[in-house]
């Protein structure tokens, strides 16, 4: 069984790392490109949007949405084009690491803490002033 487990964890990193390559390739459709890009950032950053230190939810990401976007952007690039890009992802000596990816789920935190916080400041100052009259 964990031979199992790390060949597959293998193949999503190297198909994350293809889906990487494939979004520089100009022979792959523009809507697959999008996609791919978002998906290979996020499989790619070092943060998670749903940390893995929350309860079930926290894998979630790892081992359900990630695959299946991996799944819907390789679908939607031409089979040539996307065994080109495994077969270099897989020659390759280690994936890259967005950076940048990161920052956006940094700021995703910070403007739902943000978010949460001031609507939780709304609903009590209004509750609050509710009751005082």
């Amino acid at each position: 069984m964990p031979n199992r487990l790390e060949d597959w964890a293998r193949t999503i990193k190297r198909d994350v790392h293809a889906l990487y390559l494939a979004s520089r390739d100009p022979r792959v459709p523009w809507y697959a490109k999008a996609l791919g890009v978002a998906v290979a950032a996020y499989a790619l950053s070092p943060i998670d949007l749903i940390p893995d230190f929350i309860p079930v939810l926290g894998y979630l990401d790892d081992l359900i949405i990630v695959p299946l976007g991996i799944f819907a952007v390789i679908r939607m690039i031409p089979q040539d084009i996307m065994a080109e890009h495994r077969a270099a992802a897989a020659a390759a000596e280690s994936s890259p690491v967005s950076r940048r990816a990161a920052v956006v789920i940094v700021g995703i935190w910070l403007l739902s803490a943000v978010l949460t916080g001031w609507l939780m400041y709304r609903w009590f100052a209004l509750d609050g002033a509710h009751h005082l009259r």
